[in-house]
């Protein structure tokens, strides 16, 4: 199942790497979507399945229609620097823990209006400032954004999340093809055959970077 742990005993390491004999590799997934089994799901699971293969815990972490809170540019983080946001009544501190474990971390979203939904933008925002106030906590990881579009726009939404990733310092894991697929109600992205496949090779991408570049 998704969530499953594994411990994998020899990895394909860049040459000179110290590695332990025995190491825990860690990809986190956000779904931004508010339909939990819907299509923005479905691509973020064909993904994780070509990393688990690879022998490489994952986590799918659902935020779409959870209550999360814009950021107030407070400032506060810069004052604080305890890699948390002041605001502590919703589940962003939550995952920014999860992002600082994590090798690398998959962002998903439905296309709202050629863009992101609003509980991604809002965790974005507050994520990345988080990090930044101390010391780059995500820099050098590796990011993955995918949407799901109905008919276009998705392109768009990717690029959105990819700007967080940059603007982060880490580094952006792309595929066959743009990492979208097509579909409105739930269950249709099944049918494109075309961005499932994209999915898995994007699964395959992360799960080469990560284990090339693992650190224990």
């Amino acid at each position: 199942m998704i969530t499953d742990s594994y411990n994998i005993l020899a990895i394909d390491i860049l040459p000179g790497r110290d590695v332990p004999d025995e190491v825990t590799m860690k990809v986190i997934a956000l779904n931004g979507s508010p339909n939990k089994d819907g299509n923005t799901s479905l691509l973020i699971r064909h993904a994780l399945r070509e990393i688990e293969k690879e022998g490489i815990t994952t986590e799918l972490i659902q935020i779409g229609g959870k209550n999360v809170r814009p950021c107030t540019a407070c400032w506060k983080y810069f004052e604080n620097r305890d890699q948390r946001c002041v605001l502590e009544n919703d589940m962003v501190n939550d995952c920014i823990e999860k992002m600082i474990e994590a090798d690398a971390i998959i962002i998903a979203t439905p296309t709202y209006f050629a863009g992101v939904t609003p509980e991604i933008k809002a965790f974005m925002d507050r994520s990345f400032f988080v990090a930044k106030a101390n010391g780059d906590l995500f820099r050098q990881k590796l990011g993955a954004g995918i949407a799901a579009q109905r008919r276009a726009g998705a392109v768009c939404a990717v690029d959105t999340i990819n700007h967080f990733f940059g603007i982060s310092g880490m580094f952006t894991a792309g595929s066959r093809y743009w990492n979208l697929a097509i579909g409105l109600k739930p269950g249709d992205v099944e049918t494109d055959e075309e961005g499932v496949d994209t999915m898995r090779q994007l699964g395959q991408n992360i799960a080469w970077f990560v284990k090339k570049t693992y650190k224990k």
